[in-house]
């Protein structure tokens, strides 16, 4: 099979294009044929080689985690896919090897979910880990109808999808951007706030000074801070760029994305089918054009989501 990968940690000039055998299938594995695959900024870092010290490795590392695909071939102990579905899943799996800048992957089957209907492959791809991370992320902040959450950084990957969610769930949503995304973030149901300005001064006067229910932070550094000035006492707030640090005024939590078909299919595929909830896809580039891609995912500011598209 075609895959893009890396031989040894590094830039963007470390990925090749190169040709293996497929992934074995594990008797509760799944072997899916990829159509397409969504870059994620945790690619450049597994690329980067800074992941290495979280997960086992065996080179070359194809990397990427997210597809959407047919399935070519099912384990003995599979029950819930037959040959010829088309699946869509967060691949993540346990060491860093067989990702899904290529031809096949394969994944346990609790991984996937079958593909909301009417969606192209591209879009599917564009939708695991980013919808699974902010599910998973308001889902420990326990976040209600009627309530404030505050995103930092609305425009991007994670960011548009949770403001999607957030809203489904009939809270009210204030997410930072750029002046240049505050049409974007305003289309998804959210009011945007400069992040070039103060933020929390900026959130506290959209809540009548009150404060945010909640925050989610997605960079850390300074902009977590921004994140917990904008709550109000006895707020949450949960992370996926670091742990934060434990505050008197708030409860925090922290959450790294963890695979899951049963939250694909029974809180995001509803949704997508409902016209609640879409990906925005800003570029799709050939499996051959990941350095492209890649590139320009390391630049920032890219609206909604990259995908590579694989096969046809």
């Amino acid at each position: 099979m075609r895959a893009m990968a890396v031989q040894a940690w590094g830039g963007r000039d470390a990925l090749e294009l190169i040709d293996v055998e497929p992934p074995p299938v594990a008797p509760d594995g799944v072997l899916v044929r990829i159509r397409a695959a969504s870059l994620n900024p945790v690619d450049y870092k597994v690329r980067e080689g800074k992941l290495a010290g979280a997960f086992p490795h065996h080179f070359p590392v194809i990397l990427g985690w997210d597809a959407a695909g047919v399935v070519e071939r099912v384990g003995p102990a599979v029950t819930w896919f037959r040959p010829g579905d088309s699946v869509y899943g967060y691949c993540r799996r346990h060491e860093l090897e067989y990702g899904t800048y290529a031809e096949f992957t394969t994944v346990p089957e609790g991984f996937l979910a079958h593909m909301p209907e009417g969606l192209s492959f591209e879009e599917a791809a564009a939708l695991p880990l980013a919808s699974l991370t902010a599910h998973q992320s308001l889902e420990r902040l326990g976040l209600r109808g009627g309530e404030t959450l505050f995103v930092t950084g609305g425009a991007g990957g994670v960011g548009h999808i949770a403001i999607q969610l957030a809203h489904a769930r009939g809270a009210r949503v204030i997410a930072s951007g750029s002046p240049g995304s505050h049409d974007f973030i305003r289309s998804l149901g959210a009011e945007p706030v400069d992040y070039h300005e103060d933020v929390p001064a900026q959130v506290r006067a959209l809540n009548q000074d009150g404060g945010a229910d909640a925050a989610f932070d997605l960079f850390g550094g300074e902009a977590q801070e921004q994140a917990f000035s904008a709550l109000r006492q006895g707020g949450r707030l949960v992370s996926i760029a670091q742990p934060p640090d434990k505050r008197e005024h708030c409860e925090t939590g922290y959450i790294f994305v963890r695979p899951s078909g049963y939250d694909l299919g029974e809180h995001i595929t509803p949704l997508v089918q409902e016209g609640a909830l879409r990906a925005h896809i800003s570029g799709t580039f050939a499996l051959e054009d990941a350095a492209a891609a890649h590139e320009r995912l390391e630049g920032g500011h890219v609206r909604g989501k990259l995908v590579l598209t694989v096969s046809t």
